[in-house]
């Protein structure tokens, strides 16, 4: 068995289809592609994909991950350019390697966000990401099928930064004022999500945008301590496709037995 990991995007007006929107399209293309996928066992059973730390519905994303077990090997480009092509524009699979290390979940341990929020001026949004950054802990609340719950926020926050804006019209798309937060949030229990942060930040720092921010994850993988930068999760599995023969290439290689 083969297993490939794909990272995909979520752009434009697809920010706003749910997980489940997304297992349906994929595994239309999954079948419209022809991949030969492997499928669970059982009464009904399904194509073995394993999603990872999906993004909350509403959000943008470059940098989803998936993995997926095929019963006959595929070139990994081949089978992003057919499974690419196979869905709609927005949902783009950009990257995908062969799965030569174990625990792709494992090394999903902080995700880099971007904020944008329309409305608010720059130096108004610097001056609450100081008073939140100074804070030991900043409660907030968010509404859960069990009710409200109360959690901090602060805590799993290892970098939160106004960033300085683009001129481009496509950053830029009107002169109303516009501010940009750069968050990198560890991955805890309660997860602390982008909107749990605009909590924080409107709590301890009286800073409501007008309108919702545009939220969009640029990167997840394991966190960094010493550097504070999230490191690439596929990383590990392009090194050892760098330094292992493919097992096919490995067998053809072998001498014949005499």
């Amino acid at each position: 068995m083969q297993r490939i990991r794909l990272r995909y995007t979520k752009r434009g007006r697809l920010r706003f289809t749910s997980h489940r929107d997304f297992q349906r399209a994929f595994e239309r293309a999954l079948r419209r592609a022809e991949v030969p996928m492997a499928y669970s066992a059982g009464f009904t059973p399904h194509p073995k994909v394993s999603y990872a730390n999906a993004a909350p519905t509403g959000t943008g994303s470059e940098a989803e991950y998936l993995e997926i077990a095929l019963t006959e090997p595929r070139d990994p480009e081949r089978l992003r350019a057919l499974l690419d092509t196979s869905l709609p524009a927005g949902l783009d699979v950009i990257e995908a390697v062969e799965a030569r290390t174990s625990g792709l979940a494992d090394r999903l341990t902080a995700s880099v966000w971007e904020l944008r929020l329309d409305g608010v001026a720059p130096e108004d949004a610097r001056r609450a990401v100081d008073t939140f950054n100074a804070a030991e802990a900043v409660e907030v609340q968010r509404r859960t099928k069990n009710g409200v719950r109360t959690f901090d926020a602060r805590s799993a926050v290892a970098g939160l930064d106004a960033v300085e804006t683009h001129s481009s019209s496509t950053d830029r798309p009107s002169d109303r004022p516009c501010a940009i937060l750069r968050l990198v949030v560890r991955h805890v229990t309660p997860a602390v999500r982008p909107d749990d942060v605009l909590s924080g930040l409107t709590a301890v720092a009286d800073l409501a945008p007008p309108v919702p921010a545009a939220v969009t994850r640029l990167a997840q993988g394991l966190f960094d301590e010493e550097t504070g930068t999230v490191t690439d999760p596929l990383a590990p599995d392009r090194e050892a496709a760098a330094t292992e023969p493919h097992p096919a290439a490995a067998t053809a290689a072998a001498p014949a037995p005499v």
